[in-house]
């Protein structure tokens, strides 16, 4: 008697998720490296500059020390939550707690996943801009909640997009998901738009998260501004910090969430059943960063500035529109039609990994609204970018040949 082949069947939640739109991209990624071809990759936003020696060499000191290898707490060790407490005075005037204001996180995409689980259940709704970076809207999804895109802006037609949204649902959308200096799009924003976006949802009873993982860095001048420094931020929302970007420790996974007192509880119970919180090395290498490493992320944005620049003189050639970013580590580029050819962009990046061994990363994995563009991260030095850049002109505007004239 033959058996019925046994079925895992995996929850509801997994079947809310969209589309990991990424997949294909990733899986030929791999194969093309997999048979020696060096692909210059620009889709994702992985640092590949150095941490800081003193850091490394913090780390290597207190993980020698047996003390350390015990359990940590998983709200992260008290001399950390200071560290960040001091950074937020220094940076942005801000006053925080660090007993109950500000938590560690295994990188900012887990605390906020774990937020979103804290804060969201079954018929809760959030509201997220559009295009959007991915985990805003599968962390949401994941929580067993809803998710309201909204067309992205940054000025007060876009607050006014999100009021009419609030207004027209029942029961009241419980969050809004706000990321300035913006992923993918690097869309940035002036103090002022806090104080307004604080007072529509201190109106309507909305919650805020900031995601401010791009904060630190900015170009020409530019000085992204904190949620939590704005008037009221704290009574509403939190803010997610991450030491990824500006001190190139990306793979560390080291984050922060800092603001209101109760979410950050909410959080930390949440955190208290999942983990026991990040490796103490990390924990003690990441405070000497925040403490000797005060220039570091200055430092860092001024690389990424020039870098933008080799991009941007790359896209001028292509043809292809953008608006110069002031912040992050991305250029949002808008692909010429005749190279986009009437397909998705999704296609045409499998195609110029093909065609020019550049891997970008697909508007369309970033929502409906992110179709037609690209997302171009700053990761390789100059020289690499200027090839990466060489490779997509020839690949779509290839020269051609000169006509041979015949010797009478």
């Amino acid at each position: 008697m033959s058996q019925q082949p046994f079925k895992i069947d995996v929850s509801a939640r997994i079947g809310r998720l969209p589309p990991y739109l990424f997949g294909r991209i990733n899986k030929m990624k791999y194969e093309k490296r997999v048979a020696g071809i060096d692909i210059i990759d620009l889709g994702m936003g992985n640092p590949t500059d150095p941490t800081p020696a003193c850091v490394v060499e913090k780390l290597q000191e207190a993980a020698l020390d047996p003390r350390n290898h015990r359990y940590s707490v998983s709200n992260g060790i008290a001399g950390l939550r200071k560290e960040v407490a001091i950074k937020y005075k220094r940076k942005y005037g801000v006053e925080l707690d660090p007993e109950t204001e500000v938590i560690a996180t295994i990188g900012s995409k887990e605390g906020f996943s774990h937020l979103c689980l804290a804060l969201l259940g079954p018929g809760d709704t959030a509201v997220v801009g559009d295009p959007a970076f991915p985990i805003h809207v599968y962390a949401v999804a994941m929580a067993g909640a809803n998710v309201i895109r909204v067309p992205l802006g940054n000025d007060q037609a876009f607050l006014d997009r999100i009021e009419r949204t609030i207004e027209g649902l029942y029961p009241t959308p419980k969050l809004l998901i706000l990321n300035y200096p913006h992923n993918p799009t690097a869309m940035t924003i002036e103090p002022q738009f806090w104080d307004r976006a604080i007072g529509l949802c201190r109106k309507y009873g909305v919650m805020i998260i900031s995601d401010f993982a791009y904060g630190e860095i900015c170009f020409d001048g530019y000085k992204a501004p904190s949620f939590l420094a704005a008037n009221g931020a704290k009574e509403l929302g939190v803010e997610f910090t991450t030491m990824s970007k500006s001190y190139n420790m990306a793979g560390w996974r080291c984050g922060f969430c800092a603001g209101n007192a109760e979410t950050v509880k909410a959080l930390a119970t949440i955190k208290g059943y999942y983990d026991y919180g990040m490796f103490a090395p990390i924990q003690i290498a990441s405070v000497i960063a925040m403490r000797e490493c005060g220039q570091t992320p200055e430092e860092q944005a001024k690389y990424y500035q020039e870098r933008r620049d080799e991009v941007c003189h790359g896209l001028d050639k292509l043809g292809w529109t953008y608006e110069r970013p002031r912040a992050s580590m991305f250029v949002w580029a808008r692909i010429k039609d005749e190279h986009l050819k009437g397909g998705g962009t999704i296609d045409f990046c499998l195609r110029m990994m093909d065609e020019a061994e550049v891997a970008l990363a697909p508007g369309r994995a970033f929502g409906e609204h992110g179709e037609g563009y690209v997302r171009i991260a700053l990761v390789e030095n100059e020289q690499r970018l200027r090839q990466a850049m060489r490779n997509l002109e020839r690949a779509l505007n290839p020269r051609k040949p000169k006509r041979q004239h015949a010797i009478v």
